[in-house]
């Protein structure tokens, strides 16, 4: 998955964004990195609401000429997105700074007060659910985006699949992250099929191993990736009654096959 195509980016692309998020968006307000900015602006100039496609040419029109062709010039960006802002070029001035306010709905329902503890939960971790909850979807976004490591831990698993995905994309997001959401079975299949996808992030043994033993983890991801755990772990997966019977078939004839061939 490349910078300009995220799980964000993924989901107005499938049309699955509401118009007011769209419309946040395409005003430069999602806090993004430039590559996933630039992404959306091309998709929003298109959008089939007049409103949001205007607000995204604007927002194009206003991108610093210079430092936007500079960027542009840099071999990993793609050659639609090149062809695109050749024939939208910005005409403004400045840094080539995409993200934009914060906006009044996170600022006001930041100020909620949090709600007391219940059931053993810790007070701050309530509070800050709380909070979360009283964002509207824009707002959920900017907090994945922006926001702590406890905040993207519970957006994560929000289930509205765009703030989920806003976590996924996440300048923050960090690979111990990662690790943490590969083993929860609180997040959405998207969540894992997302990471399973993710050419960097199953670099990582620790994600791939625990991909494969996630339960919730689609069958064609945990498939893909078995051939690259060890012979240790493919045993223990044949025998695991917690992951998908497909799953744990194909390993078991995947050790069979290892030790039939040493034999």
């Amino acid at each position: 998955m490349d910078a300009f195509r995220t799980p964000l980016v993924e989901c107005f692309e499938r049309g699955d964004v509401p118009r007011d998020v769209r419309l946040v968006a395409a005003c430069g307000g999602l806090p993004l990195r430039v590559p996933e900015q630039l992404s959306l602006l091309m998709l929003l100039a298109a959008d089939a609401d007049a409103e949001v496609a205007a607000a995204a040419e604007t927002t194009i029109s206003r991108l610093p000429a210079g430092p936007l062709a500079d960027y542009l010039a840099s071999p990993e960006v793609p050659e639609r997105v090149r062809q695109f802002f050749a024939a939208h070029p910005g005409r403004g001035s400045g840094e080539l700074r995409l993200d934009g306010p914060a906006g009044d709905e996170g600022d006001a329902a930041a100020e909620a007060p949090p709600a007391p503890a219940a059931d053993g939960a810790a007070p701050d971790q309530r509070g800050t659910v709380y909070r979360l909850s009283a964002l509207t979807v824009a707002g959920r976004i900017k907090a994945a985006i922006q926001g702590s490591r406890e905040e993207r831990t519970i957006l994560v698993r929000d289930p509205n699949r765009l703030v989920a995905a806003a976590v996924l994309s996440s300048p923050k997001l960090t690979e111990s992250d990662v690790e943490s959401f590969a083993r929860m079975t609180s997040v959405s299949e998207d969540v894992l099929r997302a990471i399973g996808t993710h050419r960097a992030w199953t670099r990582s043994y620790t994600i791939v191993s625990s991909l494969t033993r996630n339960a919730k983890t689609p069958i064609p991801v945990s498939m893909a990736l078995l051939t690259r755990l060890t012979e240790r772990d493919v045993k223990l997966l044949s025998t695991d009654r917690n992951v998908p019977e497909p799953v744990r078939l194909t390993a078991r004839k995947m050790y069979a096959r290892n030790v039939s061939r040493r034999q």
